[in-house]
């Protein structure tokens, strides 16, 4: 059994790991400050007095939480070596540290040898393999490989050679060689990749990286001074998939073999526990299960059918969406979905964005255009009439499903598709009107952010690049009022230099979910570009026309995503507002259908989401519901019939006994309204 906690300068986050699943516990009002980043974190001891303690309170997918900030840099991990001493109250830990590329150097250089290493056993292995390249990445390495297909069976062989060359401590050797040098040895070994590789690298001398005396690539490093320095317990090969060379679907398919590496092997056994619940979570498979959604292979990839369960979640994020734009004065719209190719030229996206739009279609002699973003719509409904500078802000916002085309290969569940609906708002503003503008917007983001249990935030404010549209002067005020905005708002932020559009500034914010991964979600970006391009204008107090500020902001990104990140934040046990099916009826035998009837329509007039099933035995019927992470189940019997009442279970409380119907619909009610659980 594992044990996790997250470190925090207050109450700790706790998440046990039973049977490969995590289940996070804390008490629901316990604020913290912490970040889980590239790890877990460490905790005192902690008695399973305490552990079923907090069990009624949180979700088995997820957990509650109601603070938002923070960030140390890695997370550890607390090993119990005995389930039974938990049980008894006490238990030994052992510490584990995971740390990053960043915060280890060491760690860099031993993925990055991996890398080698790997490629140098699979040409023992596989003479006729080609190499091309091999970095690190977050978690480990991959080396891409033209060769002949293998699949994760062949991994065992690899790692076994792997494991030799680690064993033989050969030496890495960094050497410095001319241009014409590298490319002798290349065309000598007859790697063609390597000699293009060889044509992009600008700087001389070429830097190669040689394993022992058998084998060696092009690389400026950096490695560790030998193999042995490696453990390689702490190492696995995971995954092979296809990826296209430099990623042009026109160029070879090659054979990429992804590996993890770590320092140690208590290092990997989190790692791989972490990543189990990770696959546990995987929206793609818990959509199936849970019957949330699918995409129709017969209607095309990454096209999203929103099943009924999904649907109504769907239904509930929307409406929560609209009604809390309307209360802080955005007017709402919808646009079409298609439009004259000339709008998408005057935008600019014909010139900037072509690759990624669908064809044209030629309808009466004129050509139309799929649209792959909503802001030109919002613009024209703008340029219906003049304005004056007292129209200001004008806020407008759309649920606006675009279009924009996807190579199939980089097609993933809800998160990469090709059809999507965003949340899209445009304000149009004053110049001294952008702060406060945007310091709204802050706090819209985090009033959505919270009703959906996101309480951690990593902010990014990024400024001018290099090549601009505007003035010196528009480019500091806007960059200084999304700074005092930030400032305003208490958050903590990172400046990424010369990382904004061409267009103007922004602030990208990444939501983090209960396994600590970060999405990007929300972002807000000032536009010089659109009206220009557009002309829209206002009248200004002195009757002179002007150009108003322009800022596009979206909270949730898509509702594709953020529904995909919704299911693996909670593990598909959503909260009970948000479940899709809040109450299911359980009658033991035929005989109480009729009453059971009477309940879900009782439920359903008071606005509860319920439903009767029946035709088995109970405890297969209770193992169902189960299954479907059903939070609420009202078993009805004899006595239950004779006392029109309910027997109560809840999905993270157990069995909480029989109640009158109106008091469990009362509660169920109150439960919904407070955001909270039964």
């Amino acid at each position: 059994m594992f044990v996790i906690h997250r470190m925090a300068t207050t109450t700790p986050i706790t998440f046990s790991l039973l049977s490969n699943s995590l289940r996070f516990l804390t008490k629901p009002s316990s604020p913290f400050t912490s970040s889980l980043k590239n790890g877990f974190s460490i905790s005192p001891k902690i008695s399973a007095k305490k552990l079923a303690s907090f069990s009624s309170y949180i979700p088995r997918g997820g957990f509650r939480i109601s603070s938002a900030v923070a960030s140390p840099d890695s997370m550890e991990t607390v090993i119990n070596e005995d389930e039974k001493k938990l049980e008894e109250g006490s238990f030994s830990e052992v510490r584990i540290k995971l740390p990053t590329n960043e915060s280890s150097e060491k760690l860099l250089r031993v993925r990055h040898t991996c890398a080698h290493v790997m490629a140098m056993a699979v040409q023992k292995l596989y003479p006729n393999a080609k190499v091309t390249i091999g970095p690190w990445i977050d978690n480990g390495f991959y080396y891409d490989f033209d060769m002949e297909p293998i699949t994760d069976k062949d991994l065992k062989k690899i790692k076994k050679e792997m494991d030799r060359i680690i064993s033989r401590n050969l030496p890495l050797v960094r050497e410095e060689v001319s241009r014409d040098e590298a490319q002798r040895r290349i065309m000598a070994q007859n790697e063609p990749y390597k000699l293009e590789i060889l044509d992009s690298i600008k700087e001389e001398p070429i830097t190669i990286y040689h394993i022992g005396d058998e084998w060696w690539d092009l690389c400026a490093g950096p490695h560790v001074d030998t193999t042995g320095t490696i453990n390689r317990r702490a190492i696995e090969l995971e995954s092979v998939a296809g990826a296209y060379w430099r990623g042009d679907v026109n160029r070879p398919m090659l054979q990429r073999i992804y590996g993890t590496a770590w320092e140690n092997e208590e290092q990997l056994k989190a790692y791989l526990h972490f990543k189990a619940e990770a696959l546990r979570r995987d929206h793609r498979r818990l959509g199936q299960e849970l019957d949330l959604f699918s995409i129709e292979e017969d209607a095309g990839g990454g096209l999203v059918f929103w099943h009924p369960k999904g649907a109504i979640v769907r239904h509930i994020i929307e409406d929560t969406w609209k009604k809390l734009h309307i209360e802080r004065g955005y007017s709402l719209l919808y646009t079409p979905h298609v439009a004259k190719a000339d709008l998408w030229k005057i935008s600019g996206h014909l010139d900037f964005y072509k690759e990624n739009m669908f064809e044209q279609m030629n309808i009466e002699d004129e050509l139309y255009q799929l649209r792959p973003m909503n802001c030109p719509y919002h613009i024209l409904v703008y340029k219906r009439k003049m304005h004056s500078y007292r129209d200001f802000p004008i806020r407008v916002a759309e649920l606006g499903t675009v279009y924009r085309y996807e190579l199939s290969g980089s097609l993933h569940g809800l998160f990469r598709v090709r059809g999507f609906t965003q949340d899209d708002a445009h304000i149009f503003c004053l110049e001294d009107q952008i702060k406060d503008e945007i310091r709204g917007v802050l706090d819209l983001t985090e009033q959505i952010l919270l009703q959906f249990g996101f309480h951690q935030y990593e902010v990014n404010l990024s400024t001018r690049p290099e090549k601009a549209v505007g003035s010196d002067d528009i480019w500091e005020k806007a960059t200084l009022a999304l700074k005092e905005a930030l400032d305003d708002k208490g958050w903590g932020y990172e400046i990424d230099e010369g990382g904004g559009a061409f267009y103007g500034p922004k602030i990208d914010l990444k939501i983090e979910d209960a396994l600590g991964r970060k999405w990007q979600c929300s972002t807000i970006q000032v536009d010089f570009n659109l009206p220009e391009r557009f002309d829209i204008t206002y009248v200004d107090s002195n009757s002179e026309k002007k150009r108003p500020i322009m800022i596009h902001r979206a909270v949730l990104g898509s509702l594709e995503r953020f529904f995909g990140v919704l299911i693996e934040h909670y593990a598909g046990d959503f909260p009970l507002w948000l479940s899709p099916i809040q109450a299911r009826v359980l009658p033991v035998t035929d005989t109480q259908l009729e009453y059971s009837r009477e309940v879900v329509n009782k439920l359903k007039a008071n606005g509860i989401r319920a439903e009767v099933c029946h035709g088995e035995r109970l405890p297969k019927l209770i193992r169902t519901s189960e299954k479907q992470r059903i939070p609420l189940m009202a078993v009805v019997g004899p006595r239950e019939l004779e006392t029109q009442s309910v027997t109560v279970r809840s999905r993270f409380g157990g069995e909480l006994g029989t109640m009158p119907v109106d008091d469990f619909t009362c509660r169920i009610k109150k439960a919904v309204e407070d955001r909270g659980s039964f």
